[in-house]
């Protein structure tokens, strides 16, 4: 009785984890938050985790996630940053719907491996990966995504990746959806070389 009695505050326990790191957890945070792996495995096996991506779980007793792809590599690549497509879906500035997630890392560092969801790998320069982060709370895990602004001049630069016709759009939907800031995109586009491409259009807009 007193093996079950444990048994059952092992998992009562793992479950306030998991609640105080917002209802996902990964593996390797769960074991050195003290969770034992059978712990996790039972808590799967009994359906009251459910496992997202290879080695990122929720709560099945949380309400479900609203994004879960973006949940995912923010859990799994947490110094990505989503970017371009993603980040113009997320700010709706397009009607494009993202296939995969786009997220920015710095020039020369480690490819990540995700199984699942598919991503599409930018690489920045150190100074144009750090500058224009927002985070935002999405089913109470941080994910950094690029603002409005920074969004637009990743745009300009990337734009023979995602066609000029993205780009157009989402200058137009800014332009009615947001608060139009002309010096914060030219601030962005500087630190992207991309000042002279983008100010015709600004100055065309306004």
């Amino acid at each position: 009785m007193k093996q079950i009695k444990n048994k059952i505050s092992a998992l009562d326990k793992a479950k306030q984890i998991i609640r105080q790191q917002g209802g996902v957890i990964r593996t390797t945070h769960a074991i050195q938050a003290g969770i034992h792996p059978r712990t996790l495995y039972q808590l799967r096996d009994d359906d009251q985790l459910e496992q997202l991506s290879r080695g990122v779980y929720r709560l099945t007793e949380q309400a479900a996630v609203s994004d879960p792809d973006m949940v995912i590599v923010a859990t799994r690549i947490p110094k990505a940053v989503n970017c371009l497509v993603s980040a113009l879906s997320f700010h709706e500035m397009t009607t494009q719907i993202p296939h995969t997630v786009s997220i920015a890392l710095q020039r020369g560092s480690d490819t990540p491996r995700l199984e699942y969801p598919p991503i599409s790998i930018h690489r920045f320069s150190k100074e144009a990966l750090l500058t224009g982060i927002t985070v935002h709370q999405i089913d109470n895990v941080p994910v950094r995504i690029y603002s409005p602004e920074k969004t637009l001049a990743d745009c300009f630069k990337f734009r023979n990746k995602i066609g000029m016709d993205v780009v157009l759009e989402a200058l137009k939907l800014y332009k009615t959806r947001k608060e139009f800031k002309s010096g914060e995109i030219l601030k962005y586009a500087r630190i992207c070389r991309v000042e002279k491409i983008i100010r015709p259009y600004l100055e065309m807009i306004t």
